[in-house]
């Protein structure tokens, strides 16, 4: 039998945001047709804890926590770690980011919003004060670097400076020509994406679920994490 695997998002009030993640999760179970449960590590239920303590203690592994998180941080490091650390039979997957297939659905939605390819483009995270999240932001932005023809920012939606209307309003200040585009860096819609459309931005893209590349790289987080 193969492992469970527990899909342990961040949580949303946003009934669009929940119906998003649900829709995603649905679609690994038929993608990769194993058992797949949803857990959160804030705002809603079932929590991660609550979720683990209700699979059976198994020989070998009996679920992989694959957390449907951009970036690693507290919710990774902390709350994920220590749900897991008296299961030796669970295992923990890194975080979905950073990854270029992350990028590449960025750089989709920049161009299904006509984006110029020379615009500024602040690419829009969900923000925490946990250096190691911020690290992971930094390298998804240096990626999109790597193939945008224009300036590239980072701004947050929460937490620390700059701001994603902070970052906009810089671009401008500083001369950055022509267009300023907001580039969501988010799962699903919600509280914070809805802040990216109030940053001043000329364009905002949508979020990054749904897309086929995130069946591809939490199943690769999931097999990652069986092999280790």
């Amino acid at each position: 039998m193969s492992a469970i695997l527990i899909g342990c998002a961040h949580g949303t009030r946003a009934d669009e945001g929940q119906q998003t993640i649900r829709d995603l999760l649905d679609a690994i179970r038929t993608s990769m047709d194993i058992e797949v449960r949803e857990s959160y590590v804030d705002v809603q239920d079932p929590k991660i804890d609550q979720v683990i303590a209700g699979i059976d203690v198994a020989e070998g592994t009996a679920a992989v926590v694959v957390p449907i998180l951009l970036a690693g941080g507290y919710h990774v490091y902390v709350d994920v770690a220590e749900a897991v650390e008296d299961r030796p039979d669970v295992r923990a997957a890194k975080a979905l980011g950073p990854d270029p297939r992350l990028i590449d659905i960025v750089r989709e939605r920049l161009t299904e919003a006509g984006v110029p390819d020379d615009a500024t483009v602040v690419l829009a995270a969900a923000g925490s004060s946990d250096p190691r999240s911020q690290a992971d932001t930094a390298a998804a932005a240096d990626m999109l670097r790597e193939h945008w023809g224009g300036p590239v920012r980072i701004g947050y939606a929460a937490g620390p400076s700059p701001s994603v209307a902070d970052a906009v309003a810089e671009a401008r200040a500083y001369g950055e020509d022509g267009v300023v585009a907001v580039a969501s860096y988010l799962l699903a819609p919600g509280l914070f994406q809805q802040r990216l459309h109030e940053s001043g931005a000329d364009y905002v893209t949508g979020p990054l679920a749904p897309h086929h590349a995130l069946l591809e790289i939490i199943s690769d987080r999931f097999h990652d994490a069986l092999e280790l």
